[in-house]
């Protein structure tokens, strides 16, 4: 068996990712250490009541071509499909902490879906699939 456990997002700054991602979407900040060698952090992040899905490692770019690929990891593609048990809950709550839709909620075979982006441009999929 194996299991995607965390997932790399390049980001400007640690502290500004962790507002938007805890302080907007509610993300639980899961682990904040300094790794002095490296001078750098290791920030870990999960959604809401993850129990045990895949993890975010806000890992700051370091070098020009790490920071280039900043909000544009996926040339403009959706690059994370963030899976929800209440779309309209989620999706209101987003809204009114200022998180900018890209594309309205539609409904679509396999369930509702919107596209926003984070505090950097990364596009995520907000979905909720049909049961």
């Amino acid at each position: 068996m194996q299991t995607l456990a965390m997932v790399s997002l390049v980001v400007k700054d640690y502290d500004e990712a962790l507002a938007f991602y805890v302080g907007k979407l509610g993300f639980t900040l899961v682990e904040d250490s300094f790794v002095p060698e490296q001078n750098k952090r290791w920030v870990v992040i999960e959604p809401p009541g993850a129990g045990g899905g895949a993890k975010l490692l806000l890992a700051r770019g370091a070098n020009p071509e790490q920071i280039s690929r900043i909000g544009n990891q996926t040339g403009g593609r959706v690059f994370l499909f963030l899976y929800t048990d209440d779309f309209w809950r989620d999706f209101n709550a987003y809204k009114a902490q200022g998180v900018e839709f890209v594309r309205e909620p539609s409904e679509m075979p396999y369930g509702t879906v919107a596209v926003f982006k984070d505090l950097y441009g990364t596009l995520w999929d907000l979905v909720q699939l049909k049961s």
